[in-house]
């Protein structure tokens, strides 16, 4: 095939001898060259395209190198020459005279894994030298183009698939996850990453991979897909690799770009909602409960506090979580919802973790901060209306309140509400009736007055939660003052408003017997705040009440109380800072 001499080189060898009886020969066999249509012999070759592809992306020109192989015959099928017997393709630039001229006019305008046959007449092949002892041999080849490229080529790159958001391209010295099928041009395949059970994980542009793949990955986005065609000089050229690729072969890769990073980024925020009237933003220290989708950079969820219907609480910036995490969730509101794209030096490194997040591994989560606080937060009272007249009075300990009220989560979330049983709720201040942030911002309140109660969970229900409320959960009250009642001083059930009788006994002794039963205990005591002279203690059952007042006084249990007994809780109070003494 070779212009420089025929395939057979024992020509060149032959003895004087030999050479004149050959001489005689092709005097002899010059009919043995192919007619044309006319009857005379062929002036060019005759090209029968046999098989030709569907896409043929480039034909071969001049000054092309092509690898091919082929089979030469005679007209009578007897062949002389084939690169399979050889297991050898053929591997030279096209139309720079290496070939003979047949070869050559016969393979311009070929494609990739085009199959064409060949006539070749003499003076287009060997001519009077002739092939294996036949001078003016017409030639035939049947031949099939595996592969053309030109030194002038570069790296050609198709886009597949793009995806509509591309957060970043890939730029020199990153590091890329991507998988890939490696073939050569003609579709045979020489590697894949999809049968070794990961992604092809590297550097580009530091001499990690042939030059070729180092310009074809530069723009990528995640999850876009590329056909990417290297010419062997920006590949493996002369010496190929392995037994897979042949010496100057042009490889073609079609890859998918899983996801990028560099080793000098940081966590990249993108706030996707922000609610209005952000007063506070998340700092180190604090509890925060929030929601998350966590995904690889292809979009693959590894992971959701959606599918366990449960928030995910932790401190920020205490090491509890991965570093880019800690560092995501500062600054944020409550209600706003972020997306946080952490590099892998940041995350999980080069191990990963589990089944689900590889090495390397670049994670995104969109998140929706629930609430936070700060285990040293008071409760945050913010006042929504007052009575137009003044206010006096307030709430204060002790005193017996009915107040409406409308409880929920800090996401809206609607929890409870007095409205839905029909009446106010009513509790006396400093009773340890209700969580304690409820009655820390009670006090102070004017009947009429509305107000907004922030309530930390350490204020509230802790970390355990209470029915319908959530472990760690920040409460929003919406709270309304109907009406309040001075409370008694601490320990006391009754009080009077005026300095009691002088002679009590008497008074309480209705009949006049010297002992007072329950009943005329209680007939005493209901005169007294009937007519104003004193009050019992608000917001418990007055019957209950006067009967613990009784048993008080009762001493010795016998059902009935003396002169003896008796005894005011001021004097009581009295007796025993005089045994204290």
């Amino acid at each position: 095939m070779l212009r420089a001499g025929p395939p057979s080189h024992t020509l060149l060898r032959l003895p004087l001898l030999q050479l004149l009886l050959l001489l005689l020969v092709q005097a002899v066999g010059r009919g043995l060259g192919r007619a044309s249509p006319a009857g005379g012999p062929l002036e060019d070759v005759v090209i029968e395209r046999y098989h030709i592809p569907r896409v043929c992306p480039r034909e071969v020109q001049m000054g092309d190198f092509v690898r091919y192989h082929y089979n030469g015959t005679f007209e009578d099928g007897k062949k002389f020459d084939s690169s399979y017997d050889r297991h050898t393709l053929v591997a030279i630039v096209v139309g720079v005279g290496r070939l003979i001229t047949g070869m050559d006019r016969g393979l311009m305008g070929m494609c990739v894994n085009e199959r064409r046959r060949l006539i070749v007449p003499p003076h287009l092949g060997y001519g009077s030298i002739g092939v294996a002892l036949i001078p003016d041999a017409t030639l035939y080849f049947d031949v099939v183009l595996l592969d053309v490229w030109n030194k002038e080529d570069t790296v050609q790159v198709s886009t597949l698939l793009r995806p509509p958001h591309c957060p970043r391209m890939v730029q020199d010295s990153d590091f890329v996850r991507y998988h890939y099928n490696g073939t050569l041009l003609d579709g045979t395949a020489f590697d894949t990453s999809y049968s070794k059970g990961g992604t092809y994980d590297t550097y580009v542009g530091s001499g990690w991979l042939i030059k070729g793949m180092d310009q074809g990955l530069l723009g990528m986005c995640p999850g876009e897909r590329r056909k990417i065609v290297i010419p062997p000089f920006l590949a493996y050229g002369e010496k190929g690799y392995g037994t897979v690729i042949p010496s100057q072969a042009s490889l073609v890769f079609h890859v998918l770009l899983i996801d990028v990073h560099n080793p000098k980024d940081t966590v990249q925020l993108e706030t996707l909602e922000l609610p209005p009237g952000c007063v506070r933003r998340a700092v180190a220290g604090d509890f925060m409960r929030y929601h998350y989708n966590g995904s690889l950079m292809d979009g693959t969820l590894f992971d959701s506090s959606y599918s366990r219907n449960h928030t995910y609480n932790t401190y920020v910036g205490q090491g509890y979580i991965i570093p880019g995490m800690d560092q995501g969730l500062q600054g944020s509101c409550m209600g706003e919802r972020r997306r946080i794209t952490i590099p892998p030096h940041l995350a999980y490194g080069e191990n990963g973790t589990g089944d689900k997040i590889p090495g390397s591994a670049v994670l995104i989560f969109d998140v929706h901060v629930i609430d936070f606080h700060n285990p040293a937060d008071p409760v945050e009272i913010k006042t929504l209306s007052r009575p137009l007249e003044t206010c006096n009075e307030t709430a204060k300990l002790g005193d017996f309140v009915h107040y409406h009220y409308n409880c929920s989560l800090l996401d809206g979330t609607r929890l409870f509400s007095s409205h839905d049983y029909g009446a106010p709720q009513e509790a006396t201040l400093g009773a340890h009736k209700v969580i304690e942030g409820l009655d820390t911002g009670l006090q102070g309140m004017c009947v009429g007055e509305r107000r907004q109660l922030v309530v930390p969970p350490h204020l509230a229900h802790g970390e355990s939660g209470a029915r319908g409320v959530p472990g760690s959960a920040v409460l929003l009250f919406e709270v309304e003052l109907v009406s309040r009642e001075d409370g008694l001083p601490t320990g006391y059930l009754f009080v009077w408003h005026e300095d009691p009788p002088a002679h009590l006994f008497e008074h309480m002794d209705l009949n006049k017997d010297g002992e007072v039963p329950v009943e005329e205990f209680s007939t005493f005591i209901k005169a007294q705040v009937s007519e104003g002279k004193g009050r019992l203690l608000p917001g418990q059952d007055p019957e209950k009440t006067i009967g613990d007042m009784f048993q008080n006084q009762d001493r010795n249990q016998d059902g009935k109380i003396t002169a003896e007994e008796l005894k005011l809780k001021s004097d009581e109070d009295q007796d025993r800072v005089h045994e204290e003494l």
